[in-house]
Parts: C-alpha cells; sequence; structure tokens
C-alpha cells in the first residue's frame, strides 16, 4: 500500500487512521487541513486542486518513507485531494504512529511541511467577488507563464 496518495474523492480520516494501528505504539497523530473561507484577507468560495500525478505520488512517497526512518515510525500514511472543493472540506490528512508522542507530533509536522514545499500540487482559489487565483504549494502566486498542468 502506498504511504502517499492522491484522491479526487472525500477523504475518510477514521478509515485512515486504522492503517495506522500498531500494537507497539504509543502514539499517534493526525492533522486535517481544511477548505477555509478566507485566505489573506479575501473571501473564498471554493477551491480546486490539481497535480502532475506521476511526479506527486512520487515526491510524496519520498517524503513518507523519509519521515519513516528520520522518526522511527511506526506507521505513516499522508492524502491529498484534487479536484473541485467547497469550504469545510477535508483537502489534506495526514497521520503518523510512533512509539512515543514526540516522535509522533514532529513527524506530523515535517511531513505536512514537506508535502507543501515538495509536492507538485497547485490551488486555484475562488474568491467571492468573482476573481480566482493559481498559488503554488509553497501557497506563493504561481508565475502566469508557467501555471498548473493542464
Amino acid at each position: 500500500m502506498s504511504r502517499f496518495v492522491l484522491s479526487d474523492a472525500a477523504i475518510d480520516g477514521v478509515a485512515q487512521k486504522r492503517t495506522l494501528d500498531d500494537d507497539a505504539a504509543g502514539a499517534c497523530v493526525i492533522f486535517e487541513g481544511w477548505v477555509r473561507d478566507h485566505n489573506d484577507g479575501r473571501q473564498v468560495r471554493r477551491l480546486d486542486y490539481q497535480a502532475y500525478a506521476p511526479l506527486a505520488c512520487s515526491e510524496g512517497e519520498a517524503i513518507m518513507t523519509e519521515a519513516v526512518s528520520r522518526f522511527e515510525l511506526r506507521g505513516a500514511r499522508a492524502i491529498h485531494r484534487t479536484g473541485s472543493l467547497e469550504i469545510g472540506d477535508l483537502a489534506v490528512w495526514v497521520g503518523v504512529s510512533a512509539d512515543h508522542r514526540d516522535a509522533a507530533y514532529a513527524a506530523s509536522r515535517w511531513i505536512i511541511d514537506e508535502i507543501k514545499q515538495r509536492v507538485p500540487i497547485w490551488k486555484n482559489e475562488h474568491y467571492a467577488n468573482g476573481e480566482s487565483g493559481w498559488l503554488h504549494p509553497d501557497n506563493s502566486p504561481v508565475d502566469p507563464g508557467l501555471g498548473p498542468p493542464r
């Protein structure tokens, strides 16, 4: 089973947590990133996520493998949505299990930060005034000459 997955369907966090079950684990940390109704002072109506799937999955899997080794995790899994999402939808889910809580907390934070920096996923925010704007994984505006994948 892949530790990093892109999904165009809703994420079932309860089912995902079960993939982390391990009798040797003493801690489990779950991070859920939800679509919020604002960003940088602008009212957001919805988001569209696009990804270059072959590279995104490869880089996501590399992040997860590195996390398991670096933090001595018992389990690790991350799912990122693609497609159109509404306010309140679950956009990204990260779960880790480890022997101790310090490792689990540190790994969870490290994984989501690395996903945002390294995985080619683009976010198009649709604003209340009818405008929209693409953001790159690090949340900086995308160069209009480059843009997201089509």
